[in-house]
């Protein structure tokens, strides 16, 4: 199971919001790219960047870190946030980011998400916030009346592979990841999942490890506030990711999957 270090950006700053509000936010480094070096250096192969300006307003506002982290660091970087047209899923490709997640509009365009699907296949993804079994769209200012599960399947039967799940009310409260909700949604849609949300112990990780073990797909986990408050080391945190079979995840855009425009 893959480890997804998380770095949300604000105004050109990392952050951390408490269940995705926007007004609860915690700064904790000035220089996310400084962030982002040291995850490196500690062990970890992926990143995830979330664009809070972009998600809330629609409006990015945090190219130039994004940039400057791309640059700065050889780790696999996916980016959400705001990306609501085919022009923005482009530009983020090419400033070299490796996947791009689509939130907002696998609900209002759904017929976009095929389109870059079919564009650029595996480097997209779809990512499916959810409050009570509720999609949450617009940076989870607005729940909606789709359950989250029957989004991932339209997800799937328009070609997206993988989804970043996330139960709202766990997010940055260290409460632990909604684990039955996540394998719920690997199991009914068919879906490669990603667990976001609440991861506080490494008991967290190794539960979804173990699920990942027992042939649910769970790709990965994020992890952002439990790393910034010191609740483990992200080296720890790597080795409950990796479990028994650190292989598992191999299918993350490795070389013979890379994916070119059509």
């Amino acid at each position: 199971m893959l480890l997804f270090p998380a770095i949300d950006l604000k105004e050109g700053k990392a952050v951390r919001l408490l269940q995705g509000r926007m007004e609860d936010s915690t700064v904790y480094a000035e220089d996310p790219v400084i962030v982002a070096k040291e995850f490196e250096k500690q062990g970890a192969e992926y990143l995830h960047m979330v664009d809070l300006n972009g998600a809330f307003s629609g409006k990015p506002m945090n190219d130039e870190t994004i940039r400057r982290i791309v640059g700065s660091v050889s780790m696999k970087i996916q980016v959400g946030g705001g990306i609501r047209t085919m022009e923005r899923i482009t530009e983020l490709l090419e400033l070299g980011v490796e996947r791009v997640i689509l939130g907002t509009i696998a609900v209002k365009n759904p017929e976009l998400v095929a389109e870059a699907a079919r564009r650029y296949g595996k480097r997209v993804i779809v990512g499916i916030d959810a409050k009570d079994g509720l999609v949450a769209v617009q940076g989870w200012a607005e729940t909606t009346e789709m359950r989250a599960v029957e989004l991932g399947k339209a997800m799937k039967a328009v070609g997206i592979q993988t989804v970043v799940f996330t139960d709202i009310s766990r997010d940055g409260m260290l409460q632990g990841p909604n684990i039955e909700s996540t394998v719920q949604m690997a199991q009914e849609t068919g879906l490669s999942v990603i667990a976001s949300g609440g991861i506080s112990t490494l008991d967290d990780l190794r539960n979804l490890q173990g699920e990942a073990q027992k042939g649910v797909s769970i790709e990965g986990a994020i992890t952002g506030k439990a790393l910034y408050s010191g609740a483990f080391t992200l080296q720890d945190a790597l080795e409950a990711a990796r479990g028994k079979t650190s292989g598992i995840g191999d299918g993350y855009l490795g070389q013979d999957q890379e994916v070119k425009e059509s």
